[in-house]
């Protein structure tokens, strides 16, 4: 079969079948793409022809043309994927990409916050419309953690106040449950007070909307957040990832659950979730240079 239309229809079982994000779809299809343009370069129109040294070039095609590693890394498993599917579909009968390896990037530490600079950027001016829809969003990526895409994507019945339990929609359409504060909770009712107060919605179910009223957009929560930093007088940058990782970091840090953080933070994989302990272990060796006798000592001569 020709590569194109491979492509198409895995791109299709991506979407329909595994239920795969939209941003995973488009950088699969751009991955993908790429690798379709530089089999056409090498005169290769069949699948079964692709072999590991193709394999091999095209990495070494794309470092050459300054692709960075975690870029490399992206389009090496976006067509081991593709090639995984194709033999589940008997289409091909070997992955060439099963032992190539992607240059390593190095692992960064994720930006966060800590405790007083959280209560800094939390202590705003609510009695606008902006104002206190902006304040629930910050503290609700604090309290639960949420992905960017999940907190626009929240509606008001996905919140039980009574139980303090939102039902959010993560990667791979899969839903979970997580806790929201009662700081989180005192905001959200704030603004849902000042919101209906203001402007009349109807059939809107978003629980974040514009004031046109409209579902408030991944943009807008991001500028917006930028902005409350700015006014909030922090010297970082804020984005919603960092809220992401300071919840998952002050929350191990007091409980040690690892595990508890995966399930609340809805990773798959806990390995994913063990590069909050890196920012653990750098607290507790913070408390133990400060805390112990004789590490207190050999800093004293």
């Amino acid at each position: 079969m020709c590569i194109e239309r491979c492509i198409k229809d895995f791109l299709k079982y991506s979407k329909e079948v595994k239920r795969l994000s939209k941003h995973t779809i488009y950088n699969y299809r751009r991955d993908l793409l790429c690798l379709h343009q530089f089999c056409i370069k090498r005169g290769i129109a069949s699948l079964n022809n692709i072999v590991e040294t193709d394999i091999r070039e095209w990495v070494r095609y794309l470092t050459e043309n300054g692709l960075s590693k975690a870029s490399i890394q992206r389009n090496v498993s976006a067509t081991r994927s593709f090639f995984n599917y194709l033999i589940r579909e008997n289409i091909v009968l070997k992955n060439p990409v099963k032992a190539v390896v992607a240059p390593r990037k190095g692992r960064k530490l994720p930006r966060t916050l800590d405790v007083d600079q959280i209560s800094q950027l939390l202590k705003v001016n609510h009695d606008s419309f902006l104002g206190s829809r902006d304040l629930a969003i910050a503290e609700l990526f604090y309290s639960s953690g949420l992905r960017l895409s999940e907190l626009v994507a929240v509606n008001i019945e996905d919140l039980n106040a009574q139980t303090g339990l939102l039902v959010v929609v993560g990667k791979g359409e899969k839903s979970r449950s997580v806790p929201v504060g009662t700081f989180a909770l005192t905001a959200i009712r704030h603004w849902l007070d000042k919101r209906s107060a203001e402007i009349e919605i109807h059939g809107n179910e978003a629980l974040f909307i514009s004031k046109r009223g409209s579902r408030i957009s991944v943009r807008t929560v991001q500028t917006r957040l930028k902005l409350l930093g700015q006014n909030a007088g922090l010297a970082q940058s804020i984005n919603p990832h960092m809220l992401r990782h300071s919840f998952a970091s002050h929350l191990l840090e007091s409980s040690g659950d690892l595990r508890a953080v995966q399930e609340l933070l809805g990773h798959s994989n806990l390995g994913t979730t063990q590069i909050y302990t890196h920012l653990d272990f750098q607290h507790l060796s913070k408390t133990y240079d400060i805390s112990h006798p004789r590490a207190r000592r050999l800093r004293e001569e």
